[in-house]
Order: structure tokens, then C-alpha cells, then sequence
């Protein structure tokens, strides 16, 4: 059976599971679980210009149907990534892609240059960052400004470019188009949701940075009507990513009109659930006489039809 997905031009998946940016650090620890060469492709934990420190602790707190995190996007930064990191993903038979964000217009740039040499196969880029030059209004709640920033890094790099979305946004649509006009190769849909939690005990928030971003279960059901959403209207591939955690899910996703999928905070609570959930694809191919998983890809049957 054949579970290939070609994402984008030189762009080429062996399965569409990948690992979603932030759970999975720099693929270390999972490696000592298992072999890494079976995912589809080994995505970064966000990285910056600059390292980063991030948010102060308490960072994570679960919820009865997910988990909410306020790491604040620390990282080594790109040069430590480049000189310590990357080597160790160059290894295994798998796409690395590096996901990476800026404050600034310029500071992706940087990033998308110095990111764009041997070992990284493509560049997903997070827009769910606060512009310091523009009051601190996120880069990817408004169509102008987030054309302006993907056409920039677009034309300082060669690499494929993934852009994620935040859902903080009307209408996830002029956001996916505005994206794919300034040359986006993909779009992955979507990042956390801002959420944040209480202790009644001590009447204090739990994080200590008050709010974070809530994934897992919850919020699947709102990311699988974006990704049906703009699926159907893009004419690039989109990434679902967003409280997935089975072979169930994963085919929801594809059913809906994602290429491939990216699992993250399920990760944490069964680091197995990628070689689990790749090997029950192929089973579930079989058992519904699928030769290959692209004839999933945007199959959803619509009621009384």
C-alpha cells in the first residue's frame, strides 16, 4: 500500500504523520523510543534569531480534554540549532522541517536565510507572534500584513514554505489566500487556542503567565472545520494540526482535505502513538481496500448525497 505524500514540489512524506512543532523539542528524546526514519517528516521546536528564554513557570496544565502551555517559544536559537541540532536529525531518512517565527519582519528573514542551507528539506513558518512594530498586533490576524511578511521570506529562500495560521481570526480563508498569493507552498492549520486556567484553592491563575494556548481533544472539532474550510479552496496542500490522537483522527483530517497531519500534545501523554498510529494506517488500508492514502485526501461525502 502506498502512503506517500508529495506536500510540495521537492517536498516528498513516506506517511502524511509528522510531529507537530513544540512537543517533540529537536527529536532527541523521542529517537531513544524509536526509529525516527518512519515518520513522515521531523518537524523543530520553534526557533529564533536569537535564543530565547520564555514564559515564566508554572508553563503546562492539563484539562479534563486537553492541555494548555505558555513555554513562551523558548529555544537555543538558529545557530545553536544549525551547530548542535541538526546534525543529529541529518541521520535518519526523514524531511526535517524547521519551524520559526520573529518579532519583526526582518528577524524572519534572517531566520528564513540562515535556515535555508544542506539538512532542512522545508521551513514552516509561525505567524502566531506579536509584530513589535506594529503595537504588538499578531502577524497573522490581518490579510495585508501577513501577505507583506510571506512575500519577504518567500523571496529570501528556495526552501518549502509551510506558513501556520493562527485561528484568531473572522475568517481563516482570507488569511489561507492571503498566504498562498505571496507564494506559500503549504499551510498548516492551526496553532493553539489562547486559554488559560484557574486555581479556586489559592484564587490565582495556575500559569504563570496567566494565559497560554489551549490543544488536544478539545479543540479538534474547531481545526477540522478550518482545515475542510480552506481546503477547499486553496489550491495548495494544507497540514491539520489539532487534537489529533488515532488512525480515526488522522483520516478525519484527510477526509476533510489535509495532505498530512501533525500530532502534538497527545505525544506527550503516549510518545508511542506515532509508530502506533503510522502502522494502523496501513491496516486501515487494507480494511477499506485503499491502495493509496491520497485517494482519502478531501473524500468527505456530504449528507444525502
Amino acid at each position: 500500500m502506498d502512503t506517500t505524500i508529495k506536500l510540495t514540489q521537492g517536498l516528498e512524506l513516506k506517511n502524511p504523520v509528522m510531529n507537530a512543532s513544540g512537543t517533540f523539542a529537536y527529536g532527541e528524546e523521542f529517537s531513544k523510543l524509536f526509529d525516527l526514519s518512519i515518520m513522515g517528516g521531523i518537524i523543530t521546536k520553534g526557533l529564533s534569531l536569537l535564543p530565547k528564554k520564555g514564559n515564566p513557570p508554572p508553563r503546562i496544565v492539563e484539562t479534563p480534554c486537553g492541555l494548555i502551555n505558555s513555554i513562551g517559544l523558548e529555544n537555543i536559537g538558529v545557530e545553536a540549532f544549525l551547530n548542535d541540532k541538526l546534525p543529529f536529525l541529518m541521520q535518519f531518512k526523514t524531511p526535517v522541517i524547521v519551524n520559526f517565527f520573529g518579532s519583526t519582519e526582518d528577524e524572519y528573514v534572517q531566520c528564513a536565510r540562515r535556515l535555508s542551507g544542506k539538512g532542512i528539506d522545508a521551513l514552516e513558518m509561525n505567524v502566531s507572534c506579536p509584530n513589535v512594530k506594529s503595537g504588538g498586533i499578531e502577524f497573522g490576524t490581518n490579510p495585508h500584513t501577513l501577505y507583506a511578511l510571506v512575500r519577504k521570506v518567500r523571496d529570501a529562500t528556495l526552501k518549502p514554505l509551510l506558513i501556520k495560521l493562527s485561528p484568531l481570526v473572522g475568517d481563516i480563508s482570507k488569511m489561507a489566500f492571503s498566504a498562498q498569493d505571496a507564494g506559500a507552498d503549504a499551510i498548516t492549520c492551526t496553532n493553539t487556542i489562547p486559554a488559560m486556567a484557574i486555581d479556586e484553592e489559592l484564587w490565582r491563575p495556575v500559569l504563570g503567565n496567566i494565559t497560554g494556548g489551549l490543544s488536544g481533544p478539545a479543540i479538534k472539532p474547531i481545526v477540522l472545520r478550518m482545515v475542510w474550510e480552506i481546503s477547499r479552496k486553496l489550491d495548495i496542500p494544507v497540514v491539520g494540526s489539532g487534537g489529533i490522537a488515532s488512525v480515526a483522527d488522522v483520516i478525519q483530517f484527510m477526509l476533510a482535505g489535509a495532505s498530512a497531519v501533525e500530532i502534538g500534545s497527545f505525544s506527550l501523554r503516549e510518545p508511542f502513538c506515532f509508530p502506533d498510529i503510522i502502522n494502523g494506517l496501513t491496516q486501515y488500508m487494507g480494511e477499506h481496500s485503499i491502495d493509496t492514502i491520497r485517494d482519502v485526501i478531501g473524500k468527505l461525502k456530504m449528507c444525502g448525497r
